[in-house]
């Protein structure tokens, strides 16, 4: 039985690459580089840059001061007020209207707003502690169990 001929007996190509010619560095950059001259004729108007970008952090470091040196609350007060007369509605018993006053809501918001800034300044340091910048959920967990009840537990 004679010997099993391949399929194709043509001769074997080279490979593709061989046979693409390539280009050399020098023709690639052979354009001279163009200058900004060469994009605006005399009399045009100063094109726009946009806006200026800060370096990351610069920004939030700005509005850390700006936060600290004021006195203003920092939420709103319609959706607070929303918030708490939704959960308030939630713990009555249906049919009675609970009526508020805006003093003992902004009070309530004070309140609510002194604690959760007292607890990010706590959680920051348990984040510090960990060598992190990043505030997690572990270092509020922390920081809440630090406390015990009397702090926020409860």
């Amino acid at each position: 039985m004679p010997p099993k001929k391949r399929q194709s007996d043509a001769p074997r190509r080279k490979s593709r690459q061989s046979d693409v010619q390539r280009k050399t560095s020098s023709a690639l950059h052979s354009k001279s580089p163009r200058h900004d001259s060469d994009y605006f004729i005399a009399g045009d108007p100063i094109p726009n840059r946009g806006r200026r970008r800060y370096k990351p952090g610069t920004v939030a470091l700005r509005e850390i001061r700006k936060y600290q040196s004021g006195t203003q609350l920092l939420l709103r007060q319609l959706p607070f007020s929303r918030l708490v007369r939704e959960i308030a509605e939630s713990v009555r018993p249906r049919g009675e209207a609970m009526r508020w006053q805006s003093q003992a809501i902004q009070a309530l918001q004070e309140a609510a707003e002194a604690f959760l800034v007292h607890l990010f300044e706590d959680t920051n340091l348990c984040a510090i502690h960990a060598k992190r910048v990043t505030i997690m959920q572990k270092d509020i967990q922390l920081a809440r169990r630090i406390r015990g009840v009397w702090g926020g537990l409860g």
